[in-house]
């Protein structure tokens, strides 16, 4: 299983971007973003879980602003960002797993990790 994150860049306060991950091998049950920012932990940003139909779920701190998304035919997940603030600076990390729904938005939810992109909101 590999996955290769893209899309990241400089953006200034109140744009958007448009994060990718393509992935290779199997489908798993569960698909998401992390972000860490400089001098900081890693955090969940926002998930999709096949559970009962599909959910998403989101970090209290870009919900409203950012919307996951998978595209089955193309095994690639996205997240859409837009109102970014300077606080939304981080590199951002796409993960697929098994996840249940108490570890979808843990770190240990997941057992594979894209290699991370940075992205930059500037003031």
């Amino acid at each position: 299983v590999q996955l290769q994150a893209s899309g990241g860049g400089l953006v200034q306060a109140g744009g958007s971007l448009r994060l990718s991950c393509a992935a290779s091998g199997r489908t798993f049950r569960s698909y998401a973003w992390f972000r860490q920012a400089p001098g900081k932990e890693r955090e969940f940003v926002a998930a999709v879980l096949r559970y009962s139909g599909r959910r998403e779920f989101y970090a209290d701190s870009v919900k409203g602003r950012f919307t996951i998304s998978r595209d089955n035919a193309k095994n690639t997940l996205y997240l859409e960002m837009n109102s970014l603030k300077p606080e939304d600076t981080a590199v951002y990390y796409c993960a697929a797993g098994d996840s249940i729904l108490s570890s979808v938005t843990t770190y240990e939810g997941y057992r594979y990790w894209g290699q991370g992109t940075l992205v930059t909101v500037s003031s």
